[in-house]
């Protein structure tokens, strides 16, 4: 079951869950329908986050990114614009690459 609540995410496949889900919600498309690839962002060599792009029909993109310093995601529309922030109430358990 995919996490559907900010405090049901605890690692980064539930955080990469909760964005697919939360961006497809946003243009009411099918999760299973289309999919999300996922960059590494780094700060001086250090992994400090991740961008999530979700690829939907027509060339459609929607986006997030996660900053680990803050533990918080940024949403961002087709647009571009920034339709929401969430702050994550648990720490997102990751690995030693980021």
């Amino acid at each position: 079951m995919k996490p559907t609540a900010p405090a049901d995410v605890r690692t980064l496949d539930d955080l990469r869950d909760y964005i697919h889900v939360t961006l497809c919600r946003k243009e009411n498309l099918l999760e299973h329908h289309f999919p999300m690839t996922e960059l590494e962002l780094k700060r001086s060599g250090t992994c400090c986050g991740y961008q999530y792009i979700l690829h939907g029909p027509r060339s459609v993109k929607l986006s997030a990114v996660w900053d680990q310093a803050s533990n918080e995601i940024l949403l961002y529309d087709v647009v571009g614009r920034r339709f929401d922030r969430v702050r994550l109430p648990n720490l997102v358990a990751y690995s030693s690459s980021c």
